[in-house]
């Protein structure tokens, strides 16, 4: 399976190929310099496995929920790519991607920092090695977040760096790990896109959607002079 993924979600970069059953991919923490990494580490990384972009079957894209300008920046450069070579696009959410990268077999609460006091919270568990959603995705405050269910959860994201003090201690105490720094890995992005791609869920590039969890996106400037 030959396939590329891409991921700006986050304040990391994170790139990807699949070349008929080998892996190469490329993390790097970019704030601020997406846009001049993800298609230059695309090319090399296409060069590196030896494959042409005429040879890939789909691109896998990070959706969100996450930094509004990075997500954004990943879904239309998939969408240009897979317009002009006619593929399918896989809509990878970023949460799954940061639940995919754990070594662990229970249920995982993923928490990320969503800026303005809020957290993009998503809880997942692995069935036959893929991460999957045991409920909707959701835009929380910090003291609302619970766990679903009791369980040998762990916790991962940057809200449990960001938010710390603030998160219950009725659901941190019960988490067997914290891991604050989780971010969307190329590999986890690459099992994910696999999975799904191989299961019918790749879609025309028209009909992929960011995923943001919040519906305004920024604050106004009356909004941020007031906080």
């Amino acid at each position: 399976m030959n396939l590329l993924v891409l991921d700006t979600s986050t304040e990391a970069c994170a790139v990807g190929v699949a070349a008929g059953g080998r892996h190469f991919g490329r993390f790097e923490l970019t704030p601020r310099r997406h846009t001049d990494c993800v298609l230059p580490w695309s090319d090399q990384l296409l060069a590196q496995a030896g494959l042409s972009k005429s040879a890939l079957q789909a691109i896998g894209v990070g959706i969100g929920p996450g930094a509004f300008t990075g997500v954004r920046l990943a879904v239309s450069l998939a969408q240009g790519m897979a317009l002009a070579l006619n593929l399918p696009v896989v809509p990878i959410s970023t949460l799954a991607a940061i639940a995919q990268a754990q070594d662990h077999d229970g249920p995982m609460a993923v928490a990320m920092d969503a800026r303005m006091g809020e957290c993009y919270v998503g809880y997942y568990q692995k069935r036959q090695g893929i991460a999957e959603a045991l409920v909707p995705e959701r835009l929380l405050k910090p003291d609302d977040i619970a766990l679903p269910f009791a369980g040998d959860w762990i916790g991962v994201g940057s809200a449990f760096g960001a938010y710390a003090a603030l998160l219950p201690t009725a659901f941190t105490a019960v988490l067997q790990r914290i891991d604050a720094d989780a971010l969307p890995q190329p590999e986890a992005l690459l099992q994910l896109t696999e999975f799904a791609y191989q299961n019918g869920r790749g879609l025309p590039p028209e009909q992929i959607e960011p995923t943001y969890l919040r519906d305004k996106v920024a604050l106004t400037l009356v909004e941020r002079a007031g906080n």
